[in-house]
């Protein structure tokens, strides 16, 4: 994992995401951990004497005119996301923005349009897709070793008691399980089998109308589906697993777990070193590679790919009649 330069990076949001991520950054040599910001100066500058960043901000708009800063990872909740990409690309500094990339499709084709317009790297921070396990997976695909890829199911739960003012409940905040965590099922299904021709969504809503739990299943031609499930209400192994005409593969959430890999009624596993950190330096470096190549998005993670999740997850909201106050009405079919 390597560079041609070393890259100053800021973290945009001191939040429980961006520990983790400054915590991988600390993997990459030529990543230099420059600068954090948030709206408590104190909490930045303890974040930043945690992870060794060498300057703390307590307001966004500064940071992003340090003229020293070469990328910013936004970690931000959700309906934050088009707000601070674009006084990042403004001044011309790559972004690295966490998923959800925005609030609906149209705050997204605006901070694409933006990236246009500045000639400024910007991508959505899905580091599930940068990870050695799931390229594995993509090369089986590939590599049609077990004929086509018929089904795929995935699922993401966790329990987390309701509390309305919870990021994860408060629709403020883009909260509900969606955004937060059933944007992994749908991104798998996405990236694996593209786009449904059908789709049917089911929620069950919180007290505050948020989505405690979300089952999705996407119909494809030629008898291919994707059966999705996401919600705070209980804990599950978390698991993907991808049916092909000859055989299944099953992979884990949870990083360096080996590769289930069944053919003929035969079992195999495959250990696939993810590193040793939780999976998100893999993106980093990747967006330094795309630098290193004077792109404005990334060729694995193109910003077409970004607007068509959206696009899904706003036609999940408008079956399931999921509203984002101050964001959007209900979305239209189009």
């Amino acid at each position: 994992m390597s560079a041609k330069k070393t890259y100053n990076w800021a973290v945009l949001g001191c939040g429980k995401i961006a520990q983790k991520f400054s915590k991988d950054l600390q993997l990459l040599d030529k990543a230099n951990l420059y600068a954090c910001a948030s709206r408590d100066l104190n909490k930045a500058k303890k974040f930043a004497d945690n992870f060794g960043f060498q300057k703390a901000y307590g307001s966004y708009s500064e940071m992003v005119c340090d003229p020293e800063i070469d990328i910013v990872y936004i970690a931000t909740p959700h309906t934050f996301h088009k707000r601070h990409a674009l006084l990042c690309l403004e001044q011309k500094k790559a972004v690295l923005c966490e998923k959800a990339f925005a609030i609906n499709e149209k705050e997204v084709l605006q901070m694409i349009a933006a990236s246009k317009k500045h000639k400024t790297f910007l991508m959505e921070a899905f580091w599930t897709r940068f990870v050695p396990t799931f390229q594995k997976v993509l090369e089986i695909i590939e590599s049609k070793e077990l004929g086509d890829l018929k089904t795929v199911h995935s699922d993401f739960l966790f329990h987390a008691p309701y509390d309305p003012k919870s990021r994860l409940y408060n629709r403020d905040l883009g909260g509900g399980s969606l955004l937060d965590i059933g944007i992994y099922p749908v991104f798998t299904a996405l990236m694996t089998l593209g786009i449904p021709e059908k789709i049917h969504a089911e929620a069950q809503l919180s007290p505050s109308k948020s989505d405690a739990y979300m089952f999705l299943s996407f119909q494809y031609p030629e008898n291919k589906a994707a059966h999705l499930v996401s919600g705070f209400t209980c804990n599950s192994f978390n698991d993907s697993a991808f049916y092909f005409e000859k055989g299944s593969v099953r992979i884990s959430r949870d990083m360096n777990k080996p590769i289930l890999v069944s053919k003929n009624g035969e079992q195999k596993t495959l250990q696939v070193d993810d590193g040793n950190g939780y999976g998100y330096q893999f993106e980093a470096n990747h967006v330094m590679e795309c630098l290193d190549k004077n792109l404005i998005e990334s060729p694995l993670l193109p910003l077409t790919f970004s607007l068509n999740l959206i696009q899904l997850l706003d036609k999940i909201r408008k079956k399931t009649g999921i509203v984002y106050p101050n964001h959007d009405t209900v979305p239209s079919d189009s």
